[in-house]
């Protein structure tokens, strides 16, 4: 019973994914949603507004540096937190 359980979750989250793909733009149309007023205001003022040379580095570094340190803080913890689930799992086996 459980295998057919599975077989149908596993379907309908599928299913799920096709459906939103379907509904997805078009690759380069205007419709997208990275082509707004946000876009235009770090293309034209990224040089002036943080000094940086490279508009890339600018975005990454100084707009959204502090979102960068929170992801890369999220996976640090969760490789702590499988760390610490390893090391209890492993440590039970030993004795």
């Amino acid at each position: 019973m459980k295998p057919i359980v599975a077989t149908l979750l596993t379907v309908c989250f599928i299913g799920f994914l096709l459906l939103a793909v379907v509904e997805m733009p078009a690759v380069g149309a205007d419709s997208l949603p990275m082509h707004n007023e946000v876009m235009d205001k770090y293309v034209d003022d990224a040089i002036e507004d943080t000094g940086a040379i490279n508009i890339v580095a600018a975005i990454i570094l100084d707009y959204r540096a502090f979102d960068t340190f929170v992801e890369a803080s999220v996976i640090f913890t969760a490789l702590v937190c499988i760390l610490i689930v390893l090391k209890r799992s492993g440590s039970r086996y030993e004795k």
